[in-house]
């Protein structure tokens, strides 16, 4: 099969379009041939390995050899190993892995996949697992979201906003989203009731209190968040796109200062991660077949054209998310 393989940590011209084998599948795990993946800020970290921690699980000098990038995916059931219940050959499903979707097949753990909704293209599809598990376990689980909730999003236009401000109206709560000029039509018409232009105005120092802030810039001091929330807010941190490059901690250190002064505050400080799973893949899938949910699609690019579609969100500009079509 064809896949994206890196050799060196660096830019998009490490990338090569190889053959190798097949995967192997596990007795828990499907082979999924590959209809369509998503690109997300995780893919161009890990390619350039930046923050420098991702050298301690692909490689410390280098990547070790057979790994494949990518993450989010949708595609085909080609077979099953013994113990995979629930799933056959020939199920349309989408989900995710740590790595490998970059490719014409990959083998998945059945705990990681749900069966694709019927109203959705594939390439939607592929766009939905990364960005909207952390979305969905950053509103519901880490911010505890119940109706009613004032609920602000930095960063509402982007992959992760995209879903969060269509899963916090889901929940009922009064919804603001922070965005640029260009991305106001568009959050507005995914549900937000209120939309504030950085570009023309400072989010922080607006009147009125929040009961969650769910910030997945990270641009901005913890300071300046938490005068946006209630005494008892809670401030949702992502990660943090903007964060510098080429340290030892990335998106990661806004989440390390959050740690730090949570104990210190009255509001809630907490940060969210990936964690996929298929339990929460099926209600987003239900969500999404009320038509809730919506996967908002920037762009999508041919497989062979990978290495732009990386340049692309790795410029941080995307609306929505970037999608692979194979």
């Amino acid at each position: 099969m064809k896949a994206w393989t890196w050799d060196r940590y660096g830019p998009t011209d490490v990338l090569a379009l190889k053959d190798v084998d097949e995967p192997d599948i596990a007795p828990d795990e499907v082979l999924v041939r590959v209809r369509a993946a998503s690109v997300n800020p995780y893919d161009w970290r890990h390619m350039r390995a930046d923050p420098k921690l991702v050298r301690l699980s692909c490689g410390l000098r280098r990547p070790r050899p057979g790994l494949i990038l990518g993450a989010d995916l949708a595609g085909v059931v080609e077979r099953t190993g013994g113990a995979v219940t629930g799933l056959r050959p020939g199920d349309e499903v989408f989900g995710e892995v740590r790595l490998g979707s970059f490719a014409e097949a990959v083998a998945v753990p059945q705990d990681r996949l749900a069966v694709k909704p019927a109203r959705l293209a594939f390439e939607q599809a592929a766009s939905v697992s990364m960005a909207a598990h952390t979305a969905l376990q950053g509103l519901r689980d880490t911010g505890r979201i119940s109706a009613g909730q004032r609920v602000l999003v930095n960063g509402a236009s982007g992959g992760i906003g995209t879903f969060a401000v269509q899963l916090a109206k889901a929940f009922g709560a009064e919804v603001t989203g922070v965005c640029s000029t260009r991305n106001l039509e568009l959050v507005h018409s995914l549900g937000a009731d209120h939309v504030v232009d950085y570009t023309r105005e400072d989010f922080t120092k607006r009147t009125g209190r929040y009961d969650m802030l769910m910030d997945i810039v990270g641009d901005r001091p913890l300071a300046e968040l938490r005068r946006c929330l209630t005494s008892r807010g809670t401030l949702v941190i992502v990660g943090g796109i903007a964060s510098p490059r080429g340290g030892l901690l990335g998106p990661a250190g806004q989440i390390v200062r959050g740690a730090l002064a949570s104990p210190f505050v009255s509001q809630r400080i907490a940060s969210v991660g990936w964690k996929p799973n298929s339990a929460d893949l099926r209600f987003l899938a239900g969500l999404m077949e009320q038509e809730q949910v919506t996967p908002v699609i920037d762009r999508t690019y041919p497989f062979a054209e990978l290495p732009e579609a990386l340049r692309y969100i790795e410029r941080g500009h995307a609306r929505g998310k970037v999608a692979i079509a194979l």
